[in-house]
């Protein structure tokens, strides 16, 4: 066996072990495998000076305390902090005044966007050539390897390369994901939402490490092969395109099964997980069905990755199905097709300001109810009882106050600003 080829085994082991962990520890049965979101610079985060410039992490002193460091251990690991930051400000230093603010912006979010995935990632210090039609990127490393990327700046010209310019985008691929630390899917809603940003793909994933049911069927593909002819995977009355890959008569080199299309934004690939990390040889029975949506005829909401499991079942009887194999409860959230102009409804406002109160301004918020005299607080009632905040504006106060108390009372039901429900 190669030496690329055992490499490949031994991360396929890992990932096995680390969705293992992920199902029994969290019962995270459906996860995330890829995700891709956009954001406009409008709303990107605003690098600062203490973030372009720091003084060398505190951090390491505390590590270095709790550790046992040496004295020279303690020392290296400051200077290379220092040396790291140092090359980052030579890069953004080196840029065209016109492209300084996209590349510390793209650097900006490339941190913001480690520090949710967890303490494994960074953002790397050299600007690479970019990828899908962006003229920059910015990795995004775990274990000094890029498994993700923030875009910046177009290749080209003409206004819609103008419109991309005024983006950034981040691709996070699937090792990404699969090694993120908990809670990290909350996080990230909350960071596109803030920013608001638009999720243009994202993958979600259902493993069946021993196998599924045959449901009578010589094996598992000829099942699905049944239930597809069947017309057990029609949606609404339409039938799903269908596409066959991989070595279906020796069913040595693993198969697969398309459900769907990339150009409808819903495509289902049911596929030998195990042959694809392990090659040939593998006998385990690890078959994979994973989602993908795409934005081309949907927005899709944060929520996706807050509730994946019910994201999954939403996408079909079907798909709910297999939820219920995996003995998930989740109530399924579908994602409808819908024009793309109307990317703001009164709701999805309301959801987003509801959860800026809940996580960002609702401490300060008690904090002034409990302590200012009742005059100010009276004061404070008539001066913004009649206001409404500037996003909800173009919309009627009775369309607003009637989707507040809804959408307030299934987020705060929780205790938090996010649904209890997968």
């Amino acid at each position: 066996m190669s030496t690329r080829r055992n490499d490949l085994v031994l991360e396929g082991r890992e990932i096995k072990a680390r969705l293992h962990v992920d199902h029994e520890r969290y019962g995270a049965h459906i996860h995330v495998d890829w995700l891709r979101f956009t954001v406009n610079r409008r709303y990107a985060p605003v690098p600062s000076v203490e973030l372009l410039f720091p003084e060398p992490d505190t951090g390491i002193d505390y590590r270095a305390g709790r550790e046992g460091w040496t004295e020279s251990e303690r020392v290296n690991a400051h200077a290379v902090v220092l040396s790291r930051r140092q090359r980052i400000v030579r890069l953004l230093r080196d840029m065209p005044d016109p492209d300084y603010d996209a590349s510390a912006q793209a650097f900006t979010m490339a941190e913001d966007v480690a520090a949710i995935l967890g303490p494994d990632y960074r953002a790397d210090t050299l600007i690479q050539r970019g990828k899908d039609f962006y003229r920059f990127r910015i990795d995004i490393l775990r274990n000094d390897h890029p498994v993700g990327w923030i875009g910046f700046l177009s290749t080209s010209s003409g206004a819609r390369a103008e419109a991309q310019a005024n983006t950034l985008h981040c691709n996070l691929e699937g090792m990404a994901c699969t090694f993120a630390q908990h809670g990290w899917l909350d996080e990230m809603a909350n960071y596109i939402e803030q920013h608001r940003g638009l999720i243009t793909r994202v993958d979600l994933a259902a493993d069946f490490f021993e196998g599924i049911d045959h449901k009578g069927h010589s094996d598992a593909f000829a099942r699905f092969a049944h239930e597809y002819e069947s017309g057990l995977m029609d949606h609404l009355g339409h039938r799903p395109q269908e596409n066959f890959g991989g070595s279906w008569l020796s069913k040595k080199k693993g198969r697969s099964f398309y459900i769907g299309s990339r150009e409808s934004g819903k495509l289902t690939n049911i596929y030998e997980k195990g042959k694809q990390l392990f090659g040939k040889e593998d006998d385990s029975q690890w078959l994979r069905i994973e989602l993908r949506y795409g934005n081309q005829k949907r927005l899709l909401p944060a929520d996706i990755l807050r509730r994946p499991a019910a994201a999954f079942a939403g996408a079909s009887e079907w798909h709910a199905g297999i939820v219920r194999e995996l003995e998930l409860l989740a109530i399924p959230m579908p994602i409808k097709c819908e024009p793309r102009l109307q990317t703001q409804t009164v709701e999805a406002e309301v959801t987003r300001n509801v959860r800026w109160f809940m996580n960002t301004a609702g401490a300060s918020a008690v904090l002034a109810f409990l302590n200012l005299p009742r005059g100010v607080m009276h004061s404070l009632f008539d001066e913004f009882e009649h206001r409404l905040p500037n996003r909800l504006r173009k919309f009627s106060r009775g369309e607003v106050v009637a989707s507040y108390q809804k959408v307030f009372t299934e987020l705060a039901s929780s205790g938090r600003a996010s649904p209890a429900i997968a």
